[in-house]
């Protein structure tokens, strides 16, 4: 380490958030850690004729944030220029969805396919104006009678199609769905052009995989936007044979491969964390295990930028589609059904339960795919079991999502110093339906930071990217209101925390998932500088207007990877 430092902010207000959640005035940089905080004066010494001093001038200098749930490669592929964008705001009706489709069928090649991310009925104009009302073949047929459509919905569990995809991926009336999956049919009996769960593998392997360019132009595509975010790392949580055949194998084994490479190519400008996915959704533990245990979990050549964590499970799947598993009915009746098929029943808890099990006994981390009240009871469940059965020190396991998490599970969670990984833009995006499927009791309650905090559980931030975008001021503003997204309205305001507790979720308590607390996460003296600059005054801000504070620098292991604007030196 010189005897000057490289970078040096001064002018603004520094948010440590170290034990005490401390804030200074100054910060430096030598090489890629911060080697001082505190005041002016600290820092003055440092400061020699190669130094760049940045002036804040007001702004707020956060620790670089963590995403600790996003599908990178998946996002970037669902993002303009690789993919339409369908999702709200930048479409509110059908009819607007048509649009978007008909020009890009104007700027494609003959006959090639046309893909598209983000629909959801509940910010359509004409599916919220009748309910009944689907998105369906026909809305896109008009405008794309001789290109294929493939649209995602923005959960990932249903895909919307038009009559030539439905030709060439060969759906008729005679068509079986896979297990656990549903081809929408109409009064005739026709396919409407809607696939539920499992019945999307039917365009899934009907569509080439990903090639390695594709999924490299994609990564990098996140990467750029993650950085304009001020993202300085986040989990990939899923990549591996389970994940082959989800968008084109987005989630796929390959995509680890193009994760290395750009790491040796020196192009991976933020840090990454994966979670293994030996299967999908509706593998059994016998292929869990012996898939997992074939899998290479050898270490990465620089494991503070591309690390393997551990690995993940899925237990059910995810509200507003009725696919979690709750203790009690959902406003419809019924309880749901699992993504696999049907509810969880004696056999399914047993499969789950032998999953963790194994991967536990194996010596990885766990994130297990929770959304169901009962899903998560379970999940936890099994935590505590396979902890009994075979103990181990600082396993740091997770439930994934954890959106109807239990005072039981709470409990189980915080005596093992287990976590939870929460998704607040989920929230604010599904707050206004959510009462629709579960009732305004439960829907006020989903997502439970504040009693998750007060039980003690580690709770971590994540968007699920290209779920919800990636951006972490919309997240901090969410937990700080409750407020959702299309009314502006609040759900379970007691489930409110304060901002300093929404700043540690996506920072130091997601380094704390990825095993890296003790060198990143927080702005103190010998940890790594990544840094995320954000344009004014985050603490004294109106949380109305955090989602609006732009981020202006952020800055990865000492080097700065996007600027907005140029700073005095």
């Amino acid at each position: 380490m010189g005897t000057y430092a490289d970078l040096v902010f001064v002018g603004g207000r520094v948010v440590t958030v170290d034990a005490e959640f401390s804030v200074v005035e100054a910060l430096a940089v030598t090489g890629s850690v911060i080697s001082a905080v505190g005041t002016r004066e600290d820092v003055a010494a440092l400061i020699g004729p190669d130094t760049r001093v940045v002036d804040l001038e007001g702004a707020t200098l956060l620790p670089g944030i963590n995403d600790s749930h996003l599908h990178g490669c998946a996002f970037g592929m669902a993002s303009p220029p690789l993919s339409v964008e369908v999702g709200h705001s930048a479409v509110s009706s059908l009819a607007e969805v048509a649009g978007a489709v008909r020009e890009a069928v104007g700027r494609a090649s003959a006959g090639q396919w046309i893909t598209g991310h983000g629909w959801d009925t509940g910010y359509l104009a004409e599916c919220v104006a009748d309910p009944s009302r689907h998105p369906a073949r026909g809305d896109l047929d008009a405008v794309s009678p001789d290109h294929p459509v493939v649209l995602y919905s923005f959960s990932g569990h249903a895909t919307w199609v038009n009559s030539k995809a439905l030709e060439l991926i060969g759906i008729d009336r005679h068509t079986v769905a896979p297990p656990g999956g549903a081809v929408v049919t109409d009064e005739a009996g026709e396919p409407t052009g809607l696939l539920h769960e499992g019945a999307q593998a039917l365009v899934q392997n009907a569509l080439p995989p990903l090639d390695r360019q594709e999924r490299t132009d994609a990564i990098k595509s996140a990467l750029a936007t993650l950085a304009r975010l001020g993202v300085t790392s986040y989990t990939e949580p899923g990549l591996g044979p389970g994940g082959d055949g989800i968008m084109r194998g987005a989630l796929g084994t390959e995509t680890l491969e193009v994760y290395r490479r750009l790491l040796a190519d020196g192009e991976l400008t933020a840090r990454v964390g994966v979670l293994l996915l030996p299967t999908g959704m509706a593998g059994t533990a016998e292929e869990f295990a012996r898939t997992l245990d074939a899998l290479d979990v050898a270490g990465e050549d620089d494991p503070r930028r591309l690390a393997i964590h551990g690995v993940k499970v899925f237990a059910d799947g995810i509200v507003p589609n009725k696919t979690a598993w709750m203790h009690e009915p959902y406003v419809g009746g019924g309880c749901g059904s699992l993504c696999v098929g049907g509810d969880l029943d004696d056999d399914r808890i047993a499969e789950i339960g032998a999953m963790i099990r194994h991967a536990h006994a194996a010596g990885h981390q766990l994130g297990v795919h929770a959304t169901g009240d009962r899903a998560i009871d379970t999940v936890t469940d099994a935590f505590a079991a396979a902890a009994a059965a075979h103990p181990r020190d600082d396993a740091r396991h997770y439930v994934i999502h954890g959106d109807f998490l239990t005072p039981h599970a709470m409990k189980v969670l915080a005596a093992h110093d287990y976590g939870v990984n929460m998704n607040p833009t989920i929230k604010w995006t599904v707050a206004d339906m959510e009462e629709e499927f579960v009732g305004a009791g439960r829907a006020a309650y989903a997502w439970p930071y504040r009693d998750a905090l007060d039980a003690g559980v580690r709770v971590a931030s994540g968007s699920d990217a290209p779920v919800t975008h990636p951006d972490w001021r919309q997240g901090v503003a969410t937990m700080v209101l409750r407020e959702s997204k299309a009314a502006g309205r609040v759900s379970g305001p007691e489930q409110r925390i304060a901002l300093a507790e929404a700043i540690r979720t996506y920072t130091i308590d997601a380094a704390w998932q990825d095993f890296a607390d003790d060198w990143k996460g927080s702005l103190e003296t010998g940890k790594v500088a990544d840094l995320c600059v954000v344009e004014g005054d985050l603490l004294g801000a109106d949380p109305h207007t955090i989602p609006d504070m732009p981020v202006v620098l952020t800055v990865l292991d000492g080097r700065v990877v996007y600027e907005a604007r140029p700073a005095a030196s």
